[in-house]
């Protein structure tokens, strides 16, 4: 079963449980996901389906929206709307492969650095390329770029 058909099934689980949270989440991801597809279909043709793997990066941009609205919304003080954000993004996670610790992420970074004869901040983009393909989808970008800034500095 792919990501896609797993989202569609846990939706119509949701509905059938009255789960109002999740059923909104889950049709909001399958509309952004199908949103994805349309675009792509002008390049890959009018039949194509995302893979696993584009749909993790959908599911990883949708959860990067629901961070950034969680910290707007606490700096503005509505804890209300910060609370149902962070229920959101936990929904979310469900769906994302599990995120790598610092110490995961720094080892990966140790070998890429190797790997890519990397030695100073000018290599950034040919490391941040190299370690962003090799986590796919399970390390945020930014402590991504943060961990191999403080390698390579």
């Amino acid at each position: 079963m792919s990501l896609k058909e797993k989202i569609s099934s846990d939706a119509i689980e949701a509905m059938k449980r009255q789960d109002k949270d999740t059923l909104g989440v889950l049709r909001m991801l399958k509309s952004k996901i199908l949103e994805m597809e349309v675009q792509l279909r002008t390049s890959k043709g009018r039949d194509y389906q995302l893979s696993d793997e584009e749909t993790i990066s959908v599911i990883a941009s949708y959860a990067k929206q629901r961070k950034q609205s969680i910290d707007a919304y606490t700096e503005a003080g509505r804890m209300d709307l910060a609370e149902q954000e962070k229920k959101e993004l936990e929904i979310l996670g469900r769906y994302l492969p599990r995120q790598l610790s610092r110490e995961e992420l720094e080892e990966i970074v140790a070998g890429v650095i190797k790997d890519t004869g990397a030695s100073s901040i000018k290599d950034i983009g040919k490391v941040m390329k190299e370690v962003m393909a090799r986590t796919k989808g399970a390390a945020d970008g930014k402590m991504v770029n943060e961990t191999v800034r403080a390698r390579l500095a």
